[in-house]
């Protein structure tokens, strides 16, 4: 499963084999969250509400990419990485 950014301890991965809709997932510690790219949405997890808040900001700054990457891997293309949240 690529990682595709990390920033303030949320590690972001995408995977070669997922389902509809595009989305990314968001890990924190043992916690989890997938996260819809259009629109930024959490779909499923247990994160933190603060790192939900941290993800859709870094998603909404990145939601190109982040659709760039989702087609890349269907595909069977490796993803570019994303610039961290700052």
């Amino acid at each position: 499963m690529p990682e595709i950014s990390r920033f303030y301890g949320i590690i972001i991965r995408m995977y070669y084999d997922e389902h509809a809709p595009p989305h990314f997932h968001a890990i924190y510690g043992d916690a989890e969250g997938q996260i819809g790219i259009d629109p930024i949405q959490l779909l499923t997890g247990d994160l933190p509400s603060r790192v939900i808040s941290l993800a859709i900001e870094w998603a909404a700054l990145h939601q190109y990419a982040l659709k760039e990457n989702w087609q890349r891997l269907r595909a069977d293309q490796a993803p570019q990485k994303i610039a961290p949240l700052r």
